[in-house]
């Protein structure tokens, strides 16, 4: 697919999304209402099959602008407690009904021009004057698909281009039409029937893919690996990461969401791990536009099971009673803190500050719960710290 260049992008939160998404809409909808009526209406009298197919593809398009008004109504809708991620999913789901039509519409135009190649030299001649609006078709088409596809670039909007490139597709049938037309008129009278068949396989297969992409949403398909890659390497050049695992991705409509889990040092705080986990955030929305949300979780290991009899930790409460025999003999602990690390766990006891009167009854104290901790069910080690307030 073609970019268009030199395009500025519009913001998620911009109020001008809603407005240009419905005016490029309306644009659709008043070309596809005239397309329509001067396309059937000419099919009749010209006796051209193959541009009333066109026409119904163009009524068609017309079904498919009112479903991407309805869908865009609603999928501007802030998160509320039922839809706590948004209402994005309707545009994905206007894409799939989109593409379905699509599909059903090709089959049946295709099905009847065969049905009538069965029975050429029954059809009455085409008259010049279906030539004349096939043509007209094109250009309008043509014209209506690089609008439509400049605002949907701007927006960044997988639903508003899909629908610019329906519209390239409704020009390049009016291509084959106005082919098969002109064939017919020199003669060739099956000409303009295997027009519409053609037609109508190309309608079938841009429905298909529409419908295939939107699926592909609506059942959390992933970003792209290159896109994946992208994030997680943004990820894992935070300051404070040391890793980055279960890294998964999906698509909300034209945004997607993130959820990760972050190595760091096990040692740091709770606080400090936050800060680390909401600076990886920052800098993959500020990195990846088209990521809205992102969910970091913090873990000191990697989530992998060296064992799977692996101890269940107690909670707190648990381990200060199985570190009190431990401490039998020390003053009343000013603080604890637990580190829970493979499989184990290993205790910061900070005492009163002017409990020991040296070094060296502080290290005999050490040694003495070293020799309690062999072949200890819970505690792998045990410090003891001296506390000194400052205030």
């Amino acid at each position: 697919m073609k970019k268009t260049k030199n395009i500025v992008n519009i913001s998620y939160d911009d109020p001008r999304r809603h407005h240009m998404t419905n005016r490029s809409t309306w644009v659709s909808v008043i070309v596809n209402v005239l397309l329509t009526l001067i396309q059937i209406i000419a099919g009749f009298f010209a006796h051209s099959q193959s541009l009333i197919a066109d026409g119904i593809h163009s009524l068609s398009d017309l079904v498919c602008d009112f479903l991407v008004l309805v869908a865009s109504h609603h999928s501007k809708n802030p998160p509320d407690e039922a839809h706590p991620y948004g209402h994005g999913r309707i545009a994905t789901a206007a894409s799939f009904a989109l593409g379905a039509i699509l599909a059903v519409t090709g089959g049946a135009i295709m099905t009847n021009a065969a049905i009538k190649l069965q029975h050429i030299e029954s059809l009455p001649p085409v008259a010049p004057l279906a030539l004349i609006v096939a043509l007209i078709a094109l250009v309008a088409k043509e014209g209506l698909f690089r609008y439509m596809l400049k605002v949907g670039e701007q927006l960044r909007s997988p639903m508003l281009i899909a629908n610019a490139w329906h519209a390239r597709s409704d020009a390049a049938s009016s291509l084959v039409v106005a082919i098969g037309i002109g064939g017919n008129l020199l003669g060739f009278l099956s000409a303009d029937a295997v027009a519409a068949i053609v037609v109508g396989f190309m309608i079938v297969r841009m429905g298909i893919v529409f419908a295939w992409d939107a699926f592909q949403e609506l059942i959390d398909a992933g970003l792209s690996i290159e896109e994946v890659d992208s994030i997680h390497q943004t990820l894992v050049d935070t300051a404070g990461v040391v890793g980055v695992h279960e890294l998964r991705t999906r698509r909300m409509a034209h945004r997607a969401l993130v959820d990760t889990h972050i190595l760091v040092n096990p040692r740091i705080s709770v606080s400090e791990g936050h800060s680390i986990a909401e600076r990886a955030r920052a800098r993959v929305l500020k990195s990846h536009p088209l990521v809205s949300d992102v969910l970091v979780h913090v873990d000191l290991e990697d989530d992998i099971q060296h064992d799977s009899n692996a101890l269940i930790m107690p909670a707190r409460e648990g381990l200060l009673i199985q570190l009190a025999p431990l401490l039998e003999g020390l003053p009343e602990p000013e603080r604890v803190i637990f580190h829970y690390l493979d499989g184990k766990a290993e205790a910061e006891v900070y005492l009163p500050y002017d409990y020991f009167k040296d070094k060296t009854s502080l290290a005999k104290a050490q040694a003495e719960i070293i020799k309690k901790l062999e072949q200890h069910v819970y505690f792998n080690a045990v410090s003891l710290y001296c506390m000194i307030s400052i205030k």
